[in-house]
């Protein structure tokens, strides 16, 4: 199922900067180490399709050993939510899961990861306003509001919480490798709060394992 994109883009912001004052993570800017797991592997049930997104791309891909409930990170699985590879090679993998009833949707799990391989700058992206009723539309970064860092074993993460595209409403971890830019963001909606989203963030950080493209 495809995750609706929440426009406009300052509303989203908003919104997850009233979550941040209420969590008292608003001013925060400290780095945080995350404990290291022992040795893991990518499961064998998800790392095919990891192993294709690296060869396809030619680039070192991050799959993930663990996920929120009741999201796993099986490409083309039960929760896939898309895969989308760029002309300049970048890629995102989408996974949602969507609780509704006859009200509308009661809960959202959404985990999207990132990667721009041969590049290290924050992407831009397009803002749309009205200014005396013409459209305007402003480049603006994708990824913006930096909270302080992540860091576990080789991975310094950043952390940003005003966030445009299929990344709006999400908290979203950027960190750098070998000259290429790779992000992972979760959507901060029910049945998680601000602060499990963070901590669910923390551990997929945690589980991370870099596959390279094979021969």
């Amino acid at each position: 199922m495809q995750m609706r994109l929440r426009t406009p883009a300052l509303a989203g912001s908003l919104a997850l900067a009233a979550l941040l004052a209420a969590s008292g993570a608003g001013g925060e800017r400290r780095e945080m180490s995350v404990t290291s797991a022992s040795a893991k592997e990518c499961p064998a049930a998800w790392r095919g399709g990891w192993q294709r997104l690296a060869n396809q791309i030619g680039a070192l891909v991050y799959c993930p050993t663990w996920m929120p409930r009741p999201l796993d990170a099986k490409i083309g699985g039960l929760y896939a939510n898309g895969r989308s590879i760029g002309k300049d090679r970048s890629y995102l993998v989408s996974f949602v899961w969507v609780d509704r009833d006859t009200g509308g949707i009661t809960g959202e799990v959404h985990v999207n990861l990132r990667g721009y391989p041969g590049r290290t700058a924050i992407p831009v992206c397009e803002d749309t306003l009205t200014v005396k009723g013409k459209t305007v539309r402003k480049p603006i970064p994708c990824f913006a509001d930096p909270r302080g860092t992540r860091r576990v074993g080789r991975i310094t993460a950043t952390m940003y919480t005003a966030n445009q595209g299929a990344d709006e409403w999400h908290v979203l971890y950027a960190w750098r490798r070998a000259g290429s830019l790779y992000a992972v963001s979760e959507h901060v909606a029910r049945p998680y709060s601000y602060k499990q989203v963070v901590q669910n963030l923390d551990r997929i950080l945690q589980g991370l394992v870099p596959i390279q493209p094979s021969a």
